[in-house]
């Protein structure tokens, strides 16, 4: 379960329908072009929380039918409904998934009490794995040692994929828990993320920037820091580029350059515009275009 995963995008139409036909040359590229260990289905970077608990099983389902088992696969189930969240393990587990992933139950303040029994229910009730989706900027969630140490005493809870800057705890966990995965989940921070320790990454822009991606983690566990930050210095520049044009917006349009059919985001999110996908055009240029060059950076 070690690696590099890709946070999927899912292709939606204009309409906001899932376009199953985009979504599977998107699972390819990412296995083909990529060459990634694995996907992180239903995550925030495939629009999940705007989706309907029917729409989040058929991407499952297309996502396992089109990679069968030739990578990792986990499902992030989470959800504000705990009874969908259960469902949803059911679903995915049923249909094969390596492992489930789930968010922190968001929007309300639940107390840790609370949380760890929506991540034991939800874990309890299938034969699967478990991985901890912390991600506080978002959800407003933030664990501490102790409570990361009570949630792990379960052995199902494998564990977490890491999107928070507080890279103290980062090096306190793994230190305290060698046994468990640990997921960096800030791009821009990938290098800085590996050197503590981390197991693999799973990330938004791996999508199409997967090859750095590796190229970092694997250098950085070789200790070769310096050639490892050359690229990171690259990889910041274009994340830099993205989200100064538009996050999902903007990946959908350089996989557009590169013959995928990446389609719209689901509204609320808007809709590029000529000159978001203009600039996209042009970061393609730059960072994709000669794929070669990017072995050399």
């Amino acid at each position: 379960m070690k690696g590099i995963y890709s946070a999927l995008l899912v292709s939606f139409d204009k309409e906001g329908n899932i376009n199953e036909k985009g979504l599977r040359q998107i699972v390819r590229h990412n296995i083909d072009v990529n060459k990634v260990d694995g996907l992180y289905v239903g995550g925030s970077t495939g629009e999940n929380f705007m989706l309907s608990t029917d729409e989040k099983k058929r991407i499952f389902e297309v996502v396992k039918d089109e990679v069968k088992d030739q990578i990792k696969l986990i499902a992030q189930v989470g959800s504000v409904n705990l009874k969908e969240a259960v469902e949803l393990a059911k679903f995915a587990t049923d249909l094969g998934y390596d492992a489930l992933s789930a968010v922190t139950p968001f929007y309300y303040k639940f107390d840790f009490k609370e949380i760890k029994h929506y991540y034991e229910t939800i874990i309890n009730s299938v034969d699967n794995k478990m991985i901890i989706y912390s991600i506080p900027f978002l959800t407003g969630v933030n664990m501490n040692l102790d409570q990361f140490a009570e949630l792990f005493e379960n052995d199902k809870i494998i564990g977490v994929k890491f999107t928070a800057a507080d890279f103290y705890l980062l090096e306190r966990m793994r230190k305290r828990f060698p046994e468990k995965l640990i997921y960096a989940g800030f791009d821009e921070m990938m290098l800085s993320a590996t050197v503590l320790g981390v197991d693999g990454a799973i990330g938004s822009t791996f999508n199409v920037n997967g090859i750095r991606a590796r190229q970092i983690f694997e250098l950085a566990q070789e200790g070769k820091i310096a050639e490892a930050l050359e690229i990171q210095h690259v990889t910041n520049d274009l994340i830099t580029d993205i989200l100064e044009n538009g996050l999902y917006q903007t990946i959908k349009a350089i996989l557009e350059e590169q013959g995928i059919d990446a389609g719209f985001c689901r509204q609320p999110m808007k809709e590029s515009t000529p000159e978001m996908r203009a600039n996209a055009k042009a970061m393609y240029e730059k960072y994709f275009q000669n794929q070669d060059s990017m072995l050399n950076v």
